[in-house]
């Protein structure tokens, strides 16, 4: 029996500065420096870190005018990202841009090929300006595995989660619980009443369900029984067979579910209610997954008003650079965020 990731636990929003000058890369390299020490990250892995970081806060500054962030995230599997996402006018040849020796602003352009070099996997997304785009500009995403024998298993599986409390606080009531084992991957996501301490509460200690369920309806089920001491929560939860390719899905509540395949994206949302309180029987949904497919399931703190036209392309990256996208681009800042994102092929 696999572990279960807890976004809790796993996927963590270690800093986040805006890139408005050069100035940012001394407070972006006393973080990084700091948290590396405290997680074990070996010299040479920790330099590389500090590099990639400095070609970050660099083009955001000389490409987009200063109108971007960098990130740092802790994500399962020991892994540490730095992420960039800017407001710039966009790339508008990739390949030639991470030519080394490429130049757009008078310097020896080796920024995104140092990036690919430095990092253990380096993913970049960009889109320019469009009417029906919802952003334009670049985001850049470098993981670091900090240790080699855990990279990203060749299982047909890959997701990626993002998880924010509303302002940066302590306490925050969305939460991902995602096993995948074996030709299976299940996760169960929850977005508990309002936000708070009793928010988190609320979605706390409900992995043992997601590993001994035999159906996506039947968690929802042992987890409403446990919420009714609570301030409740909606949810969804979901299981992918790599064997049968098939996708189910089962939800209460206010949250939504993307499913993108063969070019088409379906949006499919839950009966109304909470669970732990009052709710209509779940919804449950099932579908052919085609060999290559990506489902996102979202709280209700991701805005719901962006298709595949507004973000070109996005839907064929890696799924945790999709995740930091609609996140970022896509949350409210009124309330906690959770966006999963799982493929396979």
């Amino acid at each position: 029996m696999s572990d279960v990731f807890d976004s809790a636990v796993d996927c963590k929003l270690l800093f986040n500065n805006a890139t408005q000058s050069e100035s940012a890369l001394i407070l972006l390299r006393s973080k990084l420096t700091a948290i590396t020490r405290r997680l074990g990250v070996s010299s040479l892995k920790r330099e590389n870190l500090l590099l990639v970081a400095s070609e970050l806060v660099s083009n955001n500054v000389k490409h987009a005018a200063g109108r971007g962030m960098v990130q740092l995230w802790q994500q399962p599997g020991r892994v540490l990202d730095l992420l960039s996402l800017d407001y710039g006018p966009g790339i508008p040849d990739l390949s030639t841009a991470e030519a080394d020796g490429y130049s757009t602003s008078s310097t020896l352009g080796k920024g995104l090929g140092a990036i690919r070099r430095l990092s253990d996997e380096s993913y970049i997304y960009t889109q320019r300006s469009g009417q029906l785009k919802k952003w334009t500009g670049t985001v850049i995403l470098a993981r670091f595995y900090l240790d080699q024998e855990c990279k990203e298993a060749k299982s047909g599986f890959k997701f990626g989660l993002y998880s924010r409390a509303l302002s940066d606080e302590r306490y925050n009531g969305d939460r991902i619980y995602l096993q995948r084992t074996g030709k299976l991957l299940r996760w169960l996501h929850l977005d508990g009443l309002g936000h708070g301490e009793e928010a988190q509460e609320a979605t706390a200690d409900l992995a043992a369900h997601l590993i001994n369920y035999e159906s996506p309806e039947s968690i929802l089920s042992t987890v409403d029984r446990q919420l009714t001491t609570t301030r409740g929560a909606v949810a969804i939860t979901g299981e992918i067979d790599l064997a049968k390719f098939t996708l189910r899905l089962s939800g209460v509540g206010d949250m939504s579910a993307h499913i993108y395949n063969q070019e088409q994206i379906q949006q499919i949302t839950f009966a109304p209610g909470i669970l732990g309180r009052e709710h209509r029987s779940a919804t449950v949904f099932q579908t052919d997954f085609g060999k290559k497919s990506v489902i996102v399931t979202a709280s209700d703190g991701i805005r719901r008003n962006w298709d595949m036209a507004n973000f070109s392309g996005l839907f064929n990256q890696h799924p945790q650079l999709i995740a930091y996208t609609l996140g970022n681009i896509m949350g409210r800042i009124s309330d906690d965020q959770s966006v999963c994102v799982c493929t396979i092929g």
